[in-house]
């Protein structure tokens, strides 16, 4: 016999969420009111792991960083796909492999694609 949750089943869960925000809040105006307004000149600088700047962050540097990063993160999803996959192999049958054959296709379409436009080209 399935048992029907009824409105009232959520109201603890409601209750949590509704003290967890209200502290979020108190604990940030509290902080905001009660604590020190020193501003010094060694608060004001900028920090970064402990050493002092240099120059200006502004300076322009190559974007081939980011495009690698990028793609790195794209074609690593690909083992979050195929994980489940692989889990399940026997169950999926040839329909599974068949779909498992169509997306590293679509992916390899796609890093077909990346090469012939020179994106890992450093030079």
């Amino acid at each position: 016999m399935e048992t029907q949750s009824v409105p009232v089943d959520f109201l603890p869960i409601i209750f949590q969420v509704i003290v967890a925000l209200g502290f979020v809040v108190v604990t940030l105006v509290a902080t905001h009111f009660l604590g020190p307004r020193r501003k010094t000149k060694d608060k004001l600088e900028t920090f970064e792991a402990g050493i002092k700047t240099i120059g200006n962050a502004r300076q322009p540097f190559s974007i081939k960083y980011f495009l690698v990063a990028i793609l790195f993160v794209l074609f690593d999803i690909e083992v979050i796909f195929m994980y489940p996959w692989a889990v399940n192999f026997r169950e999926l049958g040839m329909t599974g492999m068949i779909e498992m054959f169509v997306f590293m296709g679509t992916l390899l379409l796609g890093f077909i694609y990346v090469l012939k436009k020179k994106a890992l080209d450093w030079n």
